[in-house]
């Protein structure tokens, strides 16, 4: 469920975080009872119910206030039984004032301090170009982050993302914010499936790619009118405008659920060898195509999601050495959305980090679509270890960086500016 909190603002920053907390409780309070319902009536599995919010560095008062205000999002989402609750996020693509600047020094804080609360900042845009004054600081900001959680292995980091481009409905976490166009509800469904995709491309190996594509698409259109279907009916039940459907291949470490083994039923001994970029281009625009068929309300993401910890055929070439970064760097030029769950030397650079957000978000400038990074540096953690997260977070190996510095790169800051076609108008 996406949620407006503006009219939550008050000059009392307490007053403020009650306010939020009543507004999610009264809102979302039965968004756990409606999926459960649907469950056993439908036969359709809800892995997770989630709640997304307007972005918190737009609420807290110009004197803070931020910290409060994540406690009220973690404690009204234990109170009303979901899983996460996305928007402790900030939007400084362009540039940050000082109330943003103090907001983004309160993630680690208020990251580690709570459970359910997950954060994003949107660092870069097409339009805007990259804000590397931010990408310096998030830097820093993951690295302390990582710091603070790293009796888990740093799982403070699976909760952030950086991101380029931004989207305003996205469903799926850790990067849900409910963007300054949304109104002030609305229930949004992120549909997911590689495991059926798997099947149907399993089922046809004989296929050459025009046919397999179409198959794709074909299973790609079923799986999204299921999801419209359940997505109106809660919505319907809930009292609220029903708003996107996002069609995102999103991978689970269960052996069966994974991006990684559609892309090797394509023909690839593993995930990650030479041809990997061109059939995850396939597979995200059948993704797509298929979706768009199915549905006059598809939004978010779409397409396929390549997170290395929650993908165990991800996982298996990442430990083989075959899937490298950079690897999927150029992946993340055709795929939904970008380097995600990655854990990487704890001892790496806070300006390494800020590094590879800068080369992510320049795929994602240059090409107008959205890129993100969900980098973990695991604290005490080297290339050939690994880390343990649990559920649907996974196991993430520890992936190789490149040594050469960034440092003076990243030092330089100011604005890398937009592209030539962002003037398009």
């Amino acid at each position: 469920m996406s949620l407006g909190l503006f009219d939550c603002i008050t000059d009392d920053k307490k007053k403020t975080a009650v306010n939020v907390y009543d507004l999610i409780c009264k809102k979302a309070g039965k968004l756990v009872a409606v999926g459960e319902a649907l469950i056993r009536e439908y036969g359709v599995p809800i892995v997770n119910k989630r709640v997304s919010v307007t972005p918190i560095a737009m609420i807290g008062a110009s004197g803070g206030g931020f910290i409060e205000l994540a406690k009220a999002l973690d404690k009204a989402a234990k109170e009303i039984g979901i899983d996460f609750i996305g928007g402790y996020s900030a939007l400084v693509h362009k540039d940050f004032g000082v109330k943003e600047e103090l907001f983004i020094k309160t993630i680690p804080e208020a990251l580690s301090s709570t459970k359910k609360v997950c954060g994003s900042v949107s660092v870069a845009s097409t339009r805007a170009g990259i804000n590397m004054d931010a990408v310096k600081l998030m830097g820093d900001i993951i690295k302390d982050l990582a710091a603070k959680t790293a009796k888990a292995g740093g799982i403070g980091c699976a909760k952030l993302v950086v991101f380029c481009n931004a989207v305003e409905d996205n469903p799926f976490m850790a990067g849900a914010f409910t963007g300054v166009g949304e109104g002030d509800a609305a229930l949004n469904v992120g549909v997911s499936g590689p495991g059926v995709v798997e099947k149907a491309v399993v089922s046809h190996l004989d296929a050459d790619f025009s046919a397999l594509a179409e198959i794709i698409k074909k299973t790609a259109f079923k799986i999204t009118r299921a999801g419209e279907l359940i997505g109106k009916e809660a919505a319907k039940r809930l009292g609220v405008k029903f708003g996107i459907l996002d069609l995102s291949l999103a991978p689970t470490p269960t052996e069966g659920d994974s991006v990684a083994s559609i892309l090797e039923a394509f023909g690839l001994e593993r995930v990650g060898t030479h041809g990997t970029t061109a059939a995850l281009a396939m597979l995200n625009d059948a993704v797509k195509k298929g979706g768009i068929m199915a549905s006059g309300s598809c939004g978010g993401l779409s397409g396929a999601f390549i997170p290395v910890s929650e993908d165990a055929g991800m996982i298996r070439s990442a430990k083989e050495g075959i899937l490298t970064i950079d690897k999927l760097e150029a992946m993340t030029s055709v795929c939904s959305v970008g380097l995600d769950m990655i854990a990487i030397p704890g001892d790496t650079p806070a300006s390494t980090v800020s590094a590879i957000i800068a080369d992510e978000c320049a795929i994602g400038m240059i090409n107008n679509k959205t890129t993100a990074v969900r980098i973990i540096p695991a604290p005490n953690k080297k290339v050939g270890d690994e880390v343990e997260f649990g559920g649907l977070l996974g196991t993430a190996p520890i992936m190789s960086v490149h040594t050469a510095s960034s440092e003076s790169f990243i030092t330089r800051g100011g604005r890398i500016p937009a592209p030539c076609h962002s003037y398009r108008n």
